[in-house]
């Protein structure tokens, strides 16, 4: 009897995925376990195992396909059956859109709980924010997503046919008037704007170019890039910091360290902890923005960027205060080995309070890089390079000494962080990198 494969859920506010790739084709004999095929959500790639062994008799949704979770996928079954024969899923159609009729009103929405509500008004986070960035009612637009469930690709169809009139009811619209200069600017991708710039052409007739489309993870970040530059205030402080102390206690410690913990000791760790004891004496830099108030976040959740060959990724390791060097450590490789392998689970790139990014390990002096929302700031390291600095001996003598110097930057959210602040944040990060033992001596 043929095992059908469905769309797993990768989270609880993911209610679709697309199929980014086949690991085997039709016919083939699969294994238990073994990876069968890739998927991208809003939140996270993953590589899905065969929940059977067999042969897979048959795929029924293609590359590049988006389907509601609980959709079958694929049949896996003895080479000898005939596969069901269910029809392959083909990509929808547009639908007709219903006319935007006014912003989200809680007190208007219905409180309904069934699988249609919640795929109508619980779309993805990216189209949740898009909808309201831009004053649009998800639950009063006709989607072709499972039950009407409003897509990305839905709402930049109705978006770009421009506002609608105004209706009849006389109320006024929500969108700011152009010549507003106190409006806040809305939208997620420049080709979302309320009020667009005149179109400049891409290229010139004639001029040879290649297109090449955005893959799912590049538009994703295109959008939590631009939103985030026009949510937060952003400002930047940056520090130059004397690694020396630092790199000669991993030098000492490194072989000791690998074989207690099981991993190796990078400089990031220490940073890690530098910024987790920053976090506790200055909690602000722990916050969030909610209206008028400001969320202290109780955990330390560090984000760390991890670069991959197709685009981004930010794992979250919870609870980062908790730990000593040897749990960050191992906590750290383990995600950013997971994630180069397409093996993070949703919970695992979600709930971060606090972001370090490391363009340092490219040769970069400094970052200046982009809050990730709804966080309010974040921490960029440079490259710790070799300078020639002036140190005063205790005797008070200046002298010219060579030492392994890095420049970080912090990036923070000017709504509620003011400049003394951040400064005084990136003063204490400083202060124990240069002086701390970080519990090794």
């Amino acid at each position: 009897m043929a095992f059908d494969v469905v769309m797993p859920q990768m989270g609880e506010s993911i209610a679709e995925a697309t199929v980014l790739k086949w690991h085997k084709k039709a016919g083939d004999t699969v294994a238990k376990d073994e990876t069968l095929y890739e998927i991208s959500t809003d939140k996270v790639d993953a590589e899905i195992p065969a929940p059977a062994a067999g042969t897979l008799l048959e795929i029924l949704v293609d590359v590049n396909l988006t389907v509601p979770v609980g959709t079958v996928v694929a049949r896996i079954g003895d080479a000898s059956e005939k596969a069901a024969g269910a029809p392959a899923v083909a990509a929808p159609q547009p639908a007709a859109l219903a006319p935007l009729a006014a912003p989200i009103h809680p007190m208007d929405m219905e409180d309904d709980n069934s699988l249609e509500a919640r795929l109508r008004t619980k779309s993805s986070p990216l189209v949740r924010e898009m909808a309201r960035q831009h004053g649009v009612d998800l639950s009063r637009l006709q989607g072709t997503g499972q039950a009407g469930r409003v897509t990305k690709e839905d709402l930049e169809a109705y978006l770009a046919k421009g506002p609608a009139a105004p209706a009849s009811t006389g109320i006024a619209p929500a969108l700011p008037a152009v010549h507003d200069p106190s409006a806040p600017t809305l939208g997620l991708t420049p080709a979302l704007s309320v009020v667009p710039a005149p179109a400049v052409p891409a290229f010139a007739p004639g001029e040879r170019v290649k297109v090449e489309p955005m893959s799912r993870m590049r538009k994703i970040i295109a959008g939590n890039m631009v939103a985030s530059r026009r949510t937060s205030a952003h400002v930047y402080t940056v520090f130059e910091i004397d690694m020396t102390h630092v790199a000669r206690l991993r030098n000492k410690h490194k072989k000791a360290f690998e074989e207690q913990f099981g991993t190796k000791l990078s400089f990031m760790p220490f940073i890690m902890m530098a910024a987790c004891k920053a976090l506790r004496a200055y909690p602000i830099a722990n916050a969030s923005v909610d209206g008028d108030n400001v969320l202290y976040k109780q955990d330390v959740n560090l984000g760390v960027a991890v670069s991959l060959d197709w685009g981004l990724i930010v794992p979250v390791v919870k609870n980062a205060d908790m730990m000593n060097l040897g749990g960050l450590a191992r906590s750290l490789n383990d995600l950013a080995e997971r994630a180069r392998t397409k093996q993070l689970k949703p919970d695992e790139i979600s709930g971060g309070t606090f972001t370090i990014t490391n363009p340092g390990v490219y040769g970069d002096t400094f970052g200046l890089p982009i809050i990730n929302q709804p966080q309010v700031a974040i921490q960029g390291v440079g490259a710790i390079v070799k300078r020639p600095v002036v140190v005063t001996g205790p005797d008070g003598t200046d002298f010219i000494a060579i030492r392994q110097i890095m420049f970080s930057s912090l990036g923070f959210d000017h709504r509620i962080i003011d400049g003394a602040t951040g400064d005084l944040f990136m003063a204490f990060v400083k202060k124990e990198l240069e002086n701390s033992t970080f519990g090794l001596e």
